[in-house]
């Protein structure tokens, strides 16, 4: 049985990603308008309504834009840690009391066919955690809004068949930016910010060396970054580790306002 995964949105405008193994899909974040998300999910040939869950990793808007309307809409149980649900009620507006579910970092649990394991994420925000879902032998990490890239955030998607690595910014570009002012730039290169091409560049080589086959660079800056920036910096750390993309390993960079490709993992991969 295969496993599908596709970055349905990924970046500062905001960030959806669809998986799915046996009869069971999931969303993670929803930071995009409902008609945005719902046109999105079909252009993949998935119908909104069949979602079986919506896995929110922290409150921040580009997150969580349209997961009170996705979940209103469709009936959708909405996951998050209590933490979360306390910092994002008011934004999501009313919530029915049997779509609100409450999750734990480290406390692992099943939706139908795919196992769910959340774990805590430097970032800024009230209680933040990344998700790591299995399907059999398989399982797809996404680990961005990273200050730093923790032995924690390691440990816990070590060895994932697919990882979603933040690559946000170049520091060079990002202190260089005049709109950002000197707040801001502390914030992003902080130890509970957004993590650089570089930082991303040292963990992909470690999640490779763990048995990672496919990595996607996720959540870059449309001001202090460009795709082709991010994907030189990684590629050229592999290069210089003897790996090759591209057959050692599948890197690819996901869209920040279009629908990326559809991965479809195998149990060999």
């Amino acid at each position: 049985m295969e496993m599908y995964f596709c970055p349905l949105f990924s970046g500062s405008s905001g960030n959806a990603l669809f998986c799915q193994y046996g009869n069971t899909r999931i969303l993670i974040d929803a930071g995009r308008t409902g008609k945005q998300l719902d046109e999105a999910l079909m252009s993949i040939g998935v119908d909104p309504s069949t979602l079986d869950a919506l896995l929110i990793t922290h409150e921040h808007s580009d997150h969580i834009d349209g997961a009170g309307v996705m979940a209103r809409r469709h009936h959708i149980p909405v996951y998050a840690t209590q933490e979360t649900w306390e910092a994002m009620e008011k934004k999501l507006k009313k919530m029915p009391g049997d779509l609100i579910r409450t999750v734990q970092s480290g406390k692992s649990f099943w939706l139908g066919d795919i196992g769910v394991e959340p774990f805590s994420i430097p970032h800024d925000a009230a209680d933040p955690v990344g998700y790591r879902l299995w399907g059999g032998q398989m399982s797809v990490s996404t680990a961005t809004d990273l200050g730093v890239f923790t032995e924690n955030v390691y440990s816990a998607i070590r060895g994932s068949t697919l990882v979603l690595l933040e690559s946000n910014h170049d520091p060079e570009l990002l202190r260089a930016n005049p709109r950002y002012n000197a707040q801001l730039k502390a914030r992003i290169l902080g130890d509970h910010g957004h993590l650089s091409n570089a930082a991303c560049a040292e963990a992909l080589l470690r999640l490779i060396g763990a048995g990672t086959k496919h990595v996607v660079l996720g959540h870059l800056s449309p001001e202090n970054n460009t795709p082709t920036l991010a994907r030189n910096v990684s590629e050229t750390a592999m290069i210089r580790e003897d790996i090759r993309p591209g057959r050692d390993v599948e890197l690819q960079v996901a869209l920040r306002d279009e629908v990326s490709s559809i991965f479809r993992l195998k149990e060999t991969d």
